[in-house]
């Protein structure tokens, strides 16, 4: 059992403990599951640099380095990685064989803000959170300005290009789809800089290309609700400033996991989805969950 573990600790692996895999880094963000490597990718972005962790070996290695303050990715199926680039201003692919390539980086005549976290609907097209940490923060990519004035929700496909789908978020950060794809959780961390009250995950219902329906879905006391996931029962997994707390689909909080360190992100892999990858602060760390990441 995690030691410290409250609630509905079924969803835990009895027996186990959270897991310390790596550390090092400034401050770690984005993790992803790499099912055909059997390793998880993450990003150290004040380090400006992609780790890597290797499930087989266990060792750490640097995939890649000088990468413009890569944040949140998500996979293609054909392998690709979809990230998000503070530095670039834009959502970016890295396709298998390393070579870099834009999805997108402006809106109509004005440059994005700062890509943070990115996720993909169930009609294949990507939704990313707009935030300007990227350009208000010096350790996080570029100084610069908002060029649209805003930061947003942006829906991108190749069919109908960019086009906002939320902006009554004053900082939309992380970013997770329902196990049906009919409801996408964006989570609000303008109270972190002082910039707004935000530290809260809102609902919104997804209908094709419209989000709808905004409501307030649960709210993170200690620190602020940074990245997110989702299982397959629809449960939302969020990072805060203690630990994981773990939220129904109804939002009542059903699990609060300790990690002594502040959590940036979270994602589910291992070769079954139950694995959660947990990244924080320094470090990546690992809890053996009873569940399973949606979309395994």
């Amino acid at each position: 059992m995690t030691s410290g573990a409250t609630r509905s600790e079924s969803l835990i692996v009895p027996g186990t403990s959270l897991e310390r895999l790596a550390s090092g880094a400034t401050w770690s963000e984005g993790p992803l599951w790499m099912p055909h490597e059997r390793a998880v990718r993450w990003s150290d972005i004040p380090g400006d640099r992609i780790l890597r962790w290797d499930a087989a070996t266990g060792s750490v290695s640097v995939h890649r380095d000088g990468v413009e303050f890569t944040n949140g990715r998500t996979l293609d199926p054909d392998g690709s990685v979809v990230q998000c680039s503070h530095g670039r201003r834009r959502l970016e692919r890295e396709a298998p064989d390393g070579s870099l390539t834009e999805i997108v980086g402006m809106w109509g005549e004005h440059r994005l803000n700062s890509p943070n976290d990115v996720a993909v609907a169930p009609d294949g097209s990507y939704w990313f959170t707009d935030p300007d940490y990227g350009i208000v923060q010096p350790d996080e990519g570029h100084p610069g300005v908002r060029e649209y004035g805003d930061c947003r929700v942006f829906r991108w496909s190749a069919r109908d290009g960019l086009t906002p789908v939320i902006d009554d978020i004053d900082r939309p950060n992380g970013i997770a789809f329902s196990p049906n794809g009919r409801t996408v959780y964006v989570t609000d961390t303008a109270a972190s800089l002082g910039d707004g009250p935000g530290h809260w995950i809102r609902a919104y219902d997804v209908e094709g290309a419209e989000a709808s329906g905004g409501r307030h879905f649960a709210s993170i006391e200690t620190g602020v609700p940074d990245g997110i996931a989702v299982d397959v029962d629809g449960r939302v997994w969020s990072s805060a400033g203690d630990g994981i707390h773990v939220f129904s689909p109804d939002g009542h909080e059903v699990l609060v996991v300790p990690v002594p360190e502040v959590v940036a992100n979270v994602c589910f892999g291992g070769d079954d989805g139950t694995d959660l990858f947990i990244t924080a602060t320094t470090s990546l760390y690992r809890l053996r969950t009873s569940t399973t990441g949606a979309g395994f």
